[in-house]
């Protein structure tokens, strides 16, 4: 806007042949100036001044915008940016339609909690055709941890969708979509992204899922509190593949123990002026492996955790959903909510990752599944 020319901006054609005879052309050349030094360049009176540099300010100045109309904007681009539906009627309507388009998603949980059984279902809801709700596209799955399995999320499909998986074909159509990708370690998977990348623009990829983050630093960093982030480079990579080829974009992040310094640290949402923090009040002292700067780079984190033996998944963070929690099974379809009403998270209790009566594993028809 400050180049714009002011021989464009419908000045009174006297007043903008003075303006380009002193070598005024743009709107930053007439508004580095004071009026009173346009007064003296321009040799005119204060009031035609003043009557020029507010028309050239309203002209190439952006318009004021309240609060409410800057969130309703955002909402409607979140909306109509597309979303890849979970099939869990509450948490879509939780997330406004689902795992959003150009974003990075991230699952959070224990061993065991059921991510990598959610991560599953959504690379098989992107493989579906379109017409019965799924992107219809290939799916790129950095798989490192070797849990990607076939035999279950053919289960899932068989489950989920009889009509398509009984269609000749059509399964192993599907399992087609799939890519997977097993890095052995981050220098590897570091060349793999470079590959990702000309994937997207030679394949129909609508989603890519990296299975998980936590697990490529922690081969080569180990799982302590980062002193520097050994990912900055690449969740800054995956952003951008992200939002350039306008995909979702899922990573799995897994948990560790919380010292009490970050306890005292990082503990103090909804705290009264009045209240003492103590860390020992939290039961789980669990938190997100890769630290708090990697939290800062994700748009939204899901987290999934258990409390009193019960698996809870909830939105610890996002910018337009609010903090909500569903209890959820495991079933041959992958995870099922048991309430699409869910509850809402409060204060710290939406940040805080608890771990009772968890295991570790599932157990589900006498497999593990992680």
């Amino acid at each position: 806007m400050a180049n714009k020319l002011i021989s464009e901006m419908g000045l009174p054609r006297s007043t903008a042949n003075i303006f380009a005879a002193r070598n005024i052309v743009t709107a930053k050349d007439a508004l580095s100036l004071s009026e009173f030094e346009l007064m003296e360049v321009l040799d005119v009176g204060l009031e035609e001044v003043t009557r020029a540099v507010a028309h050239i300010s309203e002209i190439s100045c952006p318009p004021y915008q309240t609060a409410l109309s800057v969130l309703e904007q955002r909402n409607q681009n979140e909306y109509f940016a597309g979303h890849l539906p979970t099939r869990l009627k509450g948490l879509d309507a939780a997330l406004f339609g689902g795992i959003p388009f150009g974003v990075v998603t991230e699952l959070v949980g224990p061993a065991g909690i059921g991510k990598t059984q959610f991560c599953l279902k959504l690379a098989l809801l992107a493989s579906l055709p379109t017409s019965y709700g799924g992107l219809g596209g290939r799916v790129i799955y950095v798989d490192v941890e070797s849990k990607f399995s076939s035999k279950r999320m053919l289960e899932m499909g068989l489950s989920s969708f009889p009509e398509i998986f009984h269609m000749e074909g059509l399964a192993q159509e599907m399992a087609g979509r799939i890519l997977v990708l097993r890095p052995a370690s981050l220098s590897e998977f570091t060349e793999s992204l470079q590959q990702i990348k000309v994937s997207l623009l030679q394949h129909n990829v609508k989603l890519l899922i990296i299975d998980s983050m936590a697990a490529l630093a922690s081969g080569e960093y180990g799982l302590g509190p980062p002193k520097h982030h050994p990912l900055g480079w690449h969740i800054s990579f995956i952003k951008s593949l992200a939002e350039c080829y306008r995909i979702p974009v899922v990573v799995t992040n897994q948990v560790r123990s919380q010292s009490r310094d970050e306890a005292s640290r990082y503990l103090f949402q909804e705290q009264s002026r009045a209240e003492t923090i103590d860390p020992s009040n939290f039961d789980s002292h669990l938190v997100a492996a890769l630290g708090i700067h990697w939290a800062h780079a994700v748009t939204i984190r899901l987290v999934l955790e258990s409390r009193s033996g019960q698996r809870v998944i909830k939105i610890a963070k996002s910018s337009i959903s609010p903090s909500m929690g569903f209890y959820f099974n495991i079933t041959t379809s992958g995870i099922s909510l048991l309430d699409d009403e869910g509850m809402e998270m409060m204060g710290p209790e939406a940040n805080t990752i608890s771990c009772q009566g968890h295991s570790g594993i599932i157990n589900f028809d006498s497999e593990v599944l992680q």
